[in-house]
């Protein structure tokens, strides 16, 4: 299927042409307004090649051009690459185009502030976009280098503008780049939600018609200084209260933009400093020393732990590259090094502040695929608890939130200062508490204990099918879907909701088990996976993770079936 948008530019012809030379002439528009000398190279030696009959030419050709990337609650995400497909910058001037209108209709005297990480084409992508917004009337705000998602969302509300770009693919692979949207004034500062992207995408549709050379650019611009990168650390460093004390500890920026924010704001905070990942600690959009820049990934922290266990460190924090995620590992009793997982700490880090929030009203928040042990917590201190929507978007609208996580390592302990998850807020946050129990004479380990014998002993699990084509994730939804499942492992499925059919409006199935386990399967709105989120209990830790263990292969032994595709896990 070729673009609509790019395919109607040829509707005029008279004559009918195949389909191939419509394709070519789709690519070939593309080249003639593409500014970019190794996309136009790329573009040009693949047109040439499949002009000339090479079929796997003709083949990525199509692939390239078959739709474009589409524009969504998570903005634009996809690979560095020529074509509607890809993320490059006549793409991104399109969408720059589109997201102009779109703020000069929402806002009488429009504005933006642009962020960028340190990906490919990030910085490059983030001008474009300025120069454009300052074409189309929007005044435009750019931060001074490649910073942390966090000091974007906190910009937002610092020069309260109508809304913010950051460029990053987050943790995707290193071929990735992508583009978030976030809307401020009454929206809050949050990352775009429905129906402001679908309003979004129509009008970058309407650009995406014409050619991006037709769109006016200025460079009135304003390169921001350092003033919001120091209040955001100033307002960052005041969450640490506990009296200062040693911590011997590990850190990796896993090749992305959190060191220099974090260190800054440990030394305005008077935290130690950790131990540096030094292959890693400044910005690479190679990420040459990890197959996936994502610190959830089997082997991703495997140099923090080398550091770990030379320092002879209590534990490891890492962000994610844009420094929006934090992730946690420690030695078990035996010395081996494991990582918390993302509803751990959420729990750890909402208990902790459950405690100092006490006597105040407000909401704990988690999304519905998170652990079900916040709900427990807020229930103990007198707080609401309330689950969203995947995606911390829909965390961040939530009234009166104290504190909000998801189980993908993203968490938020600071809603006043901004909507979206900060890696380096919950960092300063979990030294802070780590401070606190060694004025206890207590280690994290204790804290864990003290945990399960207040709320019982949770645990979480996950399974990831990766596809090549999108079309298995539909169809194994839609198995799912007609043939819930009766019983995992032997146990009993209570409660079948299909979130499609409740108000809720989202491809989310739930099975609730007689044990007070449950099973969640969700496409991720990120990759090609589908995911499948396991939550079990038991009457200690190591019966949890039996349980979760069982829970496990059961549902691998269902997945693993002809009725839903004999899938590979």
């Amino acid at each position: 299927m070729i673009s609509a948008s790019l395919a109607a530019i040829y509707l005029f012809q008279e004559n009918k042409d195949d389909p191939m030379t419509t394709l070519f002439h789709v690519a070939q528009n593309w080249l003639n307004q593409d500014p970019d000398a190794e996309t136009r190279a790329e573009l040009t030696a693949l047109l040439d090649a499949a002009k000339g009959g090479d079929k796997a030419a003709e083949a990525e050709l199509h692939t390239r051009f078959d739709g474009r990337l589409q524009f969504g609650t998570a903005g634009l995400r996809g690979r560095l690459q020529a074509g509607s497909m890809g993320m490059n910058r006549v793409l991104v001037s399109q969408a720059a185009g589109g997201l102009a209108e779109y703020l000069k209709d929402y806002d009488k005297e429009p504005s933006i502030v642009i962020g960028y990480d340190g990906r490919k084409n990030s910085d490059v992508f983030a001008r474009d976009t300025a120069e454009i917004m300052a074409g189309a009337g929007v005044k435009a705000y750019l931060l001074p280098r490649k910073l942390p998602t966090p000091v974007l969302a906190y910009a937002i509300q610092y020069f309260d503008t109508t809304a913010g770009v950051m460029v990053t693919a987050s943790h995707n692979p290193p071929e990735d780049n992508g583009y978030k949207v976030y809307l401020g004034k009454a929206n809050g500062g949050g990352q775009i939600v429905s129906p402001a992207d679908k309003d979004i995408a129509a009008l970058i549709d309407k650009v995406s018609a014409g050619n991006i050379q037709d769109l006016p650019r200025s460079d009135n611009y304003v390169v921001l200084n350092d003033e919001v990168v120091d209040a955001y650390i100033a307002k960052t460093a005041s969450l640490a209260k506990e009296p200062a004390c040693d911590i011997n500890y590990v850190y990796t920026a896993m090749h992305g933009v959190g060191y220099e924010v974090l260190s800054k704001t440990l030394a305005k905070a008077g935290l130690p400093q950790p131990h540096v990942v030094a292959d890693q600690v400044w910005p690479d959009g190679t990420f040459p020393t990890v197959n996936f820049p994502n610190p959830e990934e089997k082997g991703a922290l495997d140099l923090a732990i080398k550091v770990a266990k030379e320092k002879n460190a209590e534990f490891i924090i890492a962000n994610d590259p844009d420094a929006d995620r934090l992730a946690v590992a420690v030695p078990d009793a035996q010395g081996n090094w494991k990582s918390l997982h993302g509803n751990v700490v959420g729990c750890f880090l909402g208990w902790y502040l459950a405690k100092q929030y006490q006597g105040k009203q407000g909401t704990l928040a988690c999304s519905l695929v998170s652990s079900p042990a916040l709900a427990e917590i807020a229930k103990k201190y007198g707080f609401q608890s309330e689950e969203t929507l995947t995606g911390f978007k829909y965390i961040g609208k939530v009234s009166g939130l104290l504190f909000g996580f998801e189980e993908a390592l993203g968490y938020l302990v600071d809603p006043d200062k901004v909507r979206d998850k900060d890696g380096i807020s919950a960092a300063i946050v979990f030294l802070d508490l780590v401070r606190n129990l060694k004025k206890q004479g207590k280690t994290l380990a204790d804290y864990a204990d003290e945990f399960t014998k207040e709320f019982g002993a949770y645990v979480s699990g996950q399974i990831s099918i990766r596809v090549s084509d999108l079309s298995e994730i539909g169809k194994l939804m839609t198995a799912l879907r007609n043939n819930p499942l009766a019983e995992i492992a032997g146990v009993k499925v209570a409660q079948f909701i299909d979130h499609t059919k409740t108000d809720r409006q989202s491809d989310i199935l739930v099975f609730n088990l007689e044990n007070g386990g449950r099973l969640i399967a969700r496409p991720s709105g990120t990759e090609p996976k589908i995911k499948f989120y396991l939550d079990a209990r038991g009457k200690d830790p190591k019966d949890a993770d039996r349980v979760l263990a069982e829970f496990d292969e059961g549902v691998r032994h269902i997945l693993r079936q002809d009725a839903y595709g004999k899938q590979a896990c």
